[in-house]
């Protein structure tokens, strides 16, 4: 049997129509005035989960950005600071080099040892270097001084390594330790303790002291260099690191973009396309609509 469809039935189903026309507008609209195409969740329940995704990764990489931009500054700074520290070792060795000719006087030898001390003063001042109030050169104890001008050469800075995460899973370790730079306090060729004995060699003219204080010395300045390779090293992979950080960065942000921002022309199309229907169905609409019985007894 066939369903009876009344007036009351188009009237209703008009109405319906009339409202998803409505409704479909209201959310274009909506798109247009933020620039965004998902504004709640049942606007793309899949694409908001990922766009929630592409959120979180990028905000661990800006953070890994962040860490990045932190060990480069520490590095450059360690490797100015080692700059500093090897005119500091060049210049005792070309003073022990002339003081270990033994036609000079005692007054040119005092001269020479006068200026060692400075230049002891010099390099211990180095190794409590500071980068943003935390010393550089004594591990993971970075409120702490490492060296006094009276223990410099007996004591042993902290050997423990302060690491940044630069990426997912990757961390580097980015300080250089004062071990590593002036040698322990056990080891022949600790520079404190060679500066020491060859102040005490010069003062007395024993010219196999300086002699001996000059082997040690190259010994420890070899170390030097290649400590400061590594920091030199440790910077390119950061500067790499940087930049792979930024494509990815760059990468996310096209997805995010795919997923949340509208696409300005395609809306206004079909914003003026629902606009156009919407008036056709008003127009339609008020002819579909019959005058009532009251209409026609007028």
């Amino acid at each position: 049997m066939p369903t009876r469809i009344t007036q009351t039935m188009i009237n209703t189903q008009m109405v319906r129509n009339l409202g998803t026309n409505l409704n479909r507008m209201d959310n274009l609209q909506n798109q247009l005035a933020t620039g965004r195409r998902i504004n709640k969740p049942s606007d793309d329940p899949v694409g908001l989960s990922f766009a929630m995704r592409y959120r979180s990764e990028l905000s661990a990489n800006d953070q890994y950005q962040a860490n990045v931009e932190s060990a480069t500054s520490w590095l450059d700074y360690t490797d100015s600071t080692l700059g500093k520290a090897n005119e500091v070792l060049q210049r005792v060795r070309e003073l022990t080099v002339s003081a270990a000719n033994g036609s000079n006087p005692q007054t040119a030898e005092d001269a020479i040892n006068s200026e060692i001390k400075q230049l002891y003063s010099q390099l211990v001042e180095l190794g409590n270097s500071e980068f943003n109030g935390k010393h550089v050169f004594n591990g993971q104890l970075t409120d702490l001084a490492p060296y006094t001008e009276e223990n410099a050469a007996i004591t042993d800075a902290d050997n423990s390594a302060i690491q940044y995460e630069i990426g997912a899973g990757v961390r580097i370790s980015v300080n250089i330790t004062g071990e590593q730079v002036f040698g322990k306090s056990t080891d022949a060729d600790n520079a404190f303790k060679i500066m020491q004995d060859l102040m005490t060699a010069m003062g007395t003219s024993d010219f196999k002291g300086i002699s001996d204080g000059l082997a040690r010395l190259d010994t420890r300045m070899e170390s030097f260099l290649s400590v400061r390779a590594d920091v030199g090293a440790k910077m390119n992979r950061v500067d790499l690191s940087n930049e792979r950080l930024k494509d990815i960065n760059t990468n996310l942000q096209t997805l995010q973009t795919r997923v949340e921002d509208v696409d300005v022309a395609e809306a206004m199309t079909n914003l003026k396309t629902s606009q156009n229907v919407y008036e056709a169905s008003l127009s339609i609409g008020s002819q579909i609509i019959r005058p009532s019985l009251v209409d026609f007894l007028k």
